[in-house]
């Protein structure tokens, strides 16, 4: 019981976080990314078992047919290089969390907040503004192409007025 509830709690609030509406609301990729939160964190994982980081980033993209290596580091040399203030849902966000360079990768969902595996919470959403990851961000890819944005980054009302 307390497990079926915690999981509707944590469904509300995502959506409740996301907005409805959102860009990212409603699309593919949010689909695939709300059925993963609350996943367990797993050195390694790469499935709904439990998930490492890379690992939730190559479930996710995988799902709608991109394929990504399971290393944070290997995923920051694909893609193109965007402005923290030109992320759009999809973009992949890194971090340096080891001080050693790219060790942590999630996906943008919008409004300054992404879906990442975190050791400590699992599967979540976090504010790019929270202190710890302001003061550890790297940079961030864009791996969809605007095409592949549109078809499953985008709630399909809003697909017209993607440029």
């Amino acid at each position: 019981m307390k497990k079926k509830f915690a999981a509707a709690f944590l469904s509300m609030s995502i959506a409740l976080t996301l907005g409805a509406g959102s860009a990212f609301a409603d699309s593919k990729i949010d689909k695939v990314i709300d059925k993963a939160i609350g996943t367990k964190y797993s050195s390694g994982g790469t499935s709904t078992s439990g998930f490492d980081c890379s690992g939730f980033t190559m479930y996710v993209f995988n799902k709608i047919g991109i394929d990504l290596p399971h290393q944070s580091g290997s995923q920051y040399q694909l893609g193109d290089a965007v402005a923290k203030s030109d992320l759009r849902p999809g973009d992949l966000v890194f971090f340096n969390t080891t001080g050693r360079g790219v060790s942590h990768v999630g996906i943008y969902v919008g409004e300054g907040r992404f879906a990442h595996a975190s050791s400590s919470k699992g599967v979540t959403i976090s504010s790019l503004g929270d202190s710890y990851y302001v003061n550890r961000y790297v940079g961030a890819k864009r791996v969809l192409s605007t095409t592949a944005y549109k078809s499953v980054a985008v709630d399909s009302e809003d697909n017209d007025d993607v440029q």
